[in-house]
């Protein structure tokens, strides 16, 4: 359907102007009244509270890339170049929303708000507003808007996984502490299920620690690893592999009864890992190993004998 008379475009190119071209035109026309009216709405006043200058500015580029779209007449389109411009701003925006406790189906809501204020506007550019000319323009209007929403849902998504990843790499590298345990002797204490992703934030964290204190001697503690199973052994061998590799000996330690029966039934062999049952065992072997010499603590109100403590 061909748009023919605008207030503020001429009857001949009116009607040789599809309704998305004259969508762009009248975005890119009224692009600062529809920002400041933007500024008023929920989603930009309340995103953008230090200064509504910074709504303003954020509802004219936002404007711009909807011009953008319209022009290329992909209207329905959420890959389309012209939201290239705006999709980190929406993702900030959406983001902010997100961090004050509204929902996905909120922040939605508040796009879709973003419609009337523009469309307003642009029923205001036609002799009559109710005309067919009109509606086919709102109508692309609110195609538009809708794939604006779309977009802004899609790029909160996206930064919400991206955040996830980020906290879940966080709560790995939190969860394998590296210890100084003494000169030259580094611990890794395991706690909870090891998967490839905090195998390998494990390894990288030993690795660094080896370097940082020139370490000779790398403990890996299991005791509060629930469960062994093959892929937890491959990953153990890895981190054991690699350590030597860095000039270090490793020693796993941990090893629950029940632990060494399902090593045992699943036929995996840690015969060239070096190994003892608890972290103190483990310890005391690397102490040996550095001529460090460890005996009984003397009981309180006794005379400690010449041979015993760390010598």
């Amino acid at each position: 359907m061909q748009v023919s008379v605008s207030v503020s475009v001429s009857e001949e190119n009116a009607e040789q102007e599809p309704a998305a071209q004259q969508v762009s035109a009248f975005l890119e026309r009224r692009r600062e009244q529809i920002a400041q009216r933007w500024a008023d709405a929920a989603l930009f006043r309340t995103v953008f509270t230090v200064s509504r200058d910074e709504a303003v500015e954020a509802g004219r580029a936002v404007a711009a890339a909807l011009a953008a779209v319209a022009a290329s007449g992909r209207l329905d389109d959420i890959r389309a170049s012209g939201f290239e411009a705006v999709r980190d701003q929406l993702g900030r925006m959406a983001a902010s929303r997100a961090r004050t406790g509204i929902d996905p189906d909120g922040v939605a809501r508040e796009v879709a708000a973003l419609r009337e204020p523009a469309a307003e506007l642009l029923r205001a550019e036609f002799e009559d507003p109710n005309g067919p000319e009109a509606l086919e323009c709102v109508v692309a209007l609110t195609v538009l808007m809708g794939t604006l929403r779309l977009v802004v849902m899609e790029t909160a998504v996206s930064a919400s996984e991206e955040l996830i990843a980020r906290q879940r790499e966080q709560l790995h590298e939190v969860a394998t502490p590296v210890i100084k345990l003494w000169e030259s002797t580094v611990a890794v204490p395991l706690i909870g299920t090891l998967d490839s992703a905090r195998s390998q934030v494990v390894m990288e964290s030993l690795l660094d620690a080896i370097v940082a204190e020139r370490a000779r001697y790398a403990i890996l503690d299991i005791t509060g690893v629930p469960t062994v199973d093959s892929l937890v052994a491959q990953h153990l061998m890895k981190t054991v592999a690699a350590a030597r590799l860095m000039g270090a000996e490793c020693i796993v330690s941990g090893i629950r009864p029940a632990i060494a029966q399902t090593i045992v039934h699943l036929g995996i062999d840690l015969g060239t890992v070096l190994t003892r049952g608890s972290l103190a065992d483990a310890l005391a072997y690397a102490l040996s190993r550095q001529g460090v010499g460890i005996g009984p603590v003397a009981p309180a109100g006794t005379a400690p004998a010449a041979d015993a403590g760390v010598r």
